[in-house]
């Protein structure tokens, strides 16, 4: 008999690979999800904090200048517009409210590009929880404002030197403390890991897909765009756009990876183009591993998506036709930036730059279509790589 209530697969990805003494605590997360999603109190009280305290709901911009010079109709989801600049704080609000609920004072959370540590530090200081945000070192230095900004916060950063000091090995330390800490809640980032987190976190993050949904139909004054696009990482912000969209089948959903610098492992973090089946973080689905299950190194100009797998519902949706999941390279995510700096005025997250630049790639092939783009987050924290990339000056 199972011990948890929902389902903790999406077809034959997902499941709980977990250490025996998390069980109890995931069992117990899951629990209270099931109950708080269920309660009108509970969401009504997030609802108004997303609102009056994160901005939302978050606009849906008509980017007439870069879709005509693009020859498409280019439709532009806000969430770099959200309190601390990306969709993160919609998770990071919902999975702390269930941390009081459960009688928990400390949070534990993972950062790669800095923004879910940065929305983690802003709800434990508004909710007066301790925050504890394991940072690996390569992403600290790349992220230094972020850091900043999490400490401003009251948070303690643990920088995190093992490995290939990423976005993974950040994981890997968050999940080891965790085991030795079980009083406190673990605050997973994106839409992957051990059940429940992938319900947990997608579940929090469909104001995205729900709003633009309505918004489009509002501002376009059609039913729906030709396309819904979105950057991949864990995949968070992409499965909270996707499912606003997921029903209707004559919406095209793509998700973008990172290419990096080329397709020779570690040079790239394209789950579709070298992946396979496999366990990382508690779940199976798609890992860049080697023959033998080792995890591969991974590379992108973009912190957020230098990582080696994908959530669980991504990897299903794939399999099921649903959605289609290719790459974006380190210089066509960069050309994406500059494109929306320049022609609207808006500097892109590094994440979300790779869906602009995979568009700009491939625009000859969408030319007269409707495409609503996610923009997960605003670029300001990644100034520091683009600048010298693109022949700024430090």
């Amino acid at each position: 008999m199972s011990t948890f209530q929902l389902d903790s697969h999406y077809g034959r990805f997902g499941g709980c690979y977990a250490p025996e003494t998390l069980m109890p605590a995931l069992i117990e997360l899951e629990a209270a999800f099931v109950e708080a999603r269920a309660e009108p109190e509970f969401r009504e009280r997030l609802r108004r904090l997303l609102r009056d305290f994160g901005g939302r709901p978050t606009p849906l911009f008509h980017a007439e200048r870069l879709g005509a010079e693009w020859g498409l109709d280019l439709w532009l989801k806000r969430e770099d517009l959200l309190h601390t600049g990306a969709h993160k704080l919609n998770n990071a609000l919902g999975q702390a409210l269930l941390a009081q609920r459960m009688g928990k004072t400390r949070i534990l959370a993972e950062t790669g590009a800095g923004q879910h540590g940065v929305a983690c530090a802003t709800v434990c200081a508004l909710l007066g929880l301790d925050c504890v945000v394991y940072m690996g070192e390569m992403d600290a230095q790349r992220q230094v404002p972020n850091v900043e900004r999490m400490e401003l916060l009251g948070a303690r950063v643990v920088i995190v030197r093992a490995g290939q000091r990423t976005l993974k090995d950040a994981i890997n330390e968050a999940l080891r403390a965790w085991v030795g800490d079980p009083d406190a809640h673990y605050l997973l980032g994106s839409a992957l890991g051990p059940h429940p987190f992938p319900t947990i976190v997608a579940f929090f993050h469909e104001p995205i897909g729900k709003e633009a949904a309505a918004q489009y139909r509002e501002q376009a004054q059609t039913d729906q765009p030709d396309l819904v696009l979105a950057c991949v990482g864990g995949g968070s912000n992409a499965i909270g756009l996707f499912r606003g969209f997921m029903d209707n089948p004559e919406v095209a959903l793509v998700g973008v990876e990172a290419g990096g610098t080329g397709s020779a492992p570690g040079e790239h973090a394209a789950r579709w183009a070298g992946g396979r089946e496999g366990v990382l973080h508690g779940c199976k689905t798609l890992v860049l591993c080697d023959d033998d299950g080792q995890i591969l190194a991974t590379h992108s100009v973009s912190a957020g998506l230098d990582y080696p797998a994908v959530g669980p519902e991504h990897a299903q949706l794939a399999e099921q036709g649903r959605a289609r999941y290719l790459s974006a390279s380190d210089d066509e995510a960069l050309a994406g930036f500059a494109a929306l700096a320049r022609f609207e005025g808006i500097l892109p997250a590094l994440e979300s730059s790779h869906a602009l630049g995979w568009l700009l790639a491939r625009r000859e092939d969408w030319r007269g279509m409707s495409v609503l783009l996610g923009l997960s987050g605003r670029g300001d924290k990644d100034l520091a790589t683009v600048l010298p990339l693109l022949g700024g000056t430090r």
